[in-house]
């Protein structure tokens, strides 16, 4: 096999673990508090991290004194508030449906960029970020846009939405940190800072205790989500931006909200009603228009 092969099916891996991290995290969200859940999952996900970070640079990771607030703070964005809202949400919220609300992050993320970064925001991007913000209200609404103004919007999926934008602030912060820090280390520190910060509110709410009745599966779901679903997914899916492109590996992402709605059907026996499937195409349809460029 050509090691282009080698390289697209990696990436296709890597779409796979991340559409499979909404199935997990969705069985965790039914058995753990989702300060355990979010503390144990990058835990681990720190010491694979640690030993990935090891064997591409042959050192430990370092950073330098002026960086550690800026990795503190995609800690707390990425890592602490994201993962407390993720299993949150998934307590309610069903894996596909998450993922397609999940998926319109890359149009926030540009609107961001045109605002902090004073990026060009061109008439397609507002064009897609507007099919985009439906898709997603048609997602909320069940199959109606406008019942979020009338019926408002449940906690969980407000969950979900919170993940959107401290996504969004952990992505606009990483931006300028990635210039002086490999993506790698970043991911590395982010996890370290995030997990010693989810540790308080893990323990307070009966971390232990819930670690002594932990099930197989929930042991499975943990270490899925830290290797596989986090460490792995990332270090292929970095390699592939290196190898070619950000603009050609980014198409991948569009199939990560399909990736767990299927799953979700297959594994959680979740339906996928017409409102999923008109709000999830206009959804990814707005986000491809957003970046297409």
């Amino acid at each position: 096999m050509s090691s282009s092969s080698i390289l697209y099916l990696k990436l296709i891996g890597s779409v796979i673990f991340w559409g499979g991290t909404w199935i997990a995290g969705r069985i965790l969200a039914g058995d753990m508090t989702p300060y355990s859940a979010a503390f144990l999952r990058f835990l681990f996900a720190t010491f694979f991290m640690f030993i990935l970070v090891c064997r591409a640079t042959g050192k430990a990771p370092k950073c330098n004194k002026e960086d550690v607030l800026p990795l503190i703070f995609l800690g707390i964005t990425g890592v602490a508030l994201y993962n407390i809202m993720f299993f949150t949400g998934l307590q309610t919220v069903t894996a596909g449906r998450a993922a397609l609300i999940i998926a319109a992050v890359p149009t926030v993320i540009a609107i961001g960029s045109a605002i902090i970064f004073k990026e060009k925001f061109t008439l397609s991007k507002a064009a897609g970020f507007l099919i985009a913000l439906v898709g997603v209200s048609t997602v909320v609404g069940d199959g109606n846009p406008l019942a979020i103004l009338t019926k408002g919007i449940s906690f969980g999926d407000l969950c979900i939405i919170g993940c959107v934008f401290s996504w969004t602030a952990y992505s606009l912060a990483g931006k300028p940190v990635m210039k002086r820090v490999s993506p790698l280390n970043a991911v590395y520190w982010s996890c370290l800072f995030g997990a010693m910060m989810l540790s308080i509110p893990a323990f307070s709410h009966g971390l232990i205790a819930e670690v002594k009745v932990m099930s197989l599966l929930d042991l499975g779901c943990l270490l899925f989500l830290a290797f596989l679903g986090t460490s792995l997914a990332f270090s292929w899916y970095c390699e592939a931006i290196g190898k070619i492109g950000p603009s050609k590996t980014g198409i991948f992402i569009n199939l990560v909200p399909i990736t767990a709605i299927l799953l979700g059907a297959i594994i959680l026996d979740e339906q996928i009603g017409m409102s999923l499937i008109i709000g999830g195409t206009l959804t990814i349809s707005g986000v491809w228009i957003t970046n297409r460029s």
